[in-house]
């Protein structure tokens, strides 16, 4: 079965064309190399997929010929994704107000060793 289609169908993506763009992107990969949207999945691959900046870790429990309730979908899917970080967990970030224009040459060297470079 193919990857994207998958994906579409255990609901990972609304659309099974946003699930071939997210492919396309190199935003799946499966067993730990990047994958096409025509790659196949088998029952016991792990298939790691970035969503909304985060990865989510998923385990084929199950393959699925079409699109079906969620309950049937929960079933073919085995969810092993580390729990995302809270909001006031996801670290430091530069804020500058709005307006005020660009940084100078020493903000600058501030923000990139805030970003450590």
């Amino acid at each position: 079965m193919r990857v994207d289609v998958w994906l579409w169908a255990v609901r990972v993506f609304k659309t099974r064309s946003a699930a071939t763009e997210a492919c396309r992107a190199g935003h799946v990969r499966i067993d730990d190399e990047r994958a096409k949207a025509a790659a196949p999945v088998r029952v016991g691959d792990t298939v790691r997929v970035r969503v909304a900046g985060f990865d989510r870790v998923l385990e084929v429990a199950g393959l699925l010929q079409k699109r079906g309730s969620a309950q049937v979908a929960a079933e073919h899917v085995v969810d092993r994704s580390p729990p995302r970080p809270k909001a006031g967990e996801t670290g430091v970030y530069a804020v500058r107000d709005r307006g005020a224009g660009r940084p100078t040459k020493r903000e600058r060297r501030d923000l990139d060793r805030l970003r450590g470079r």
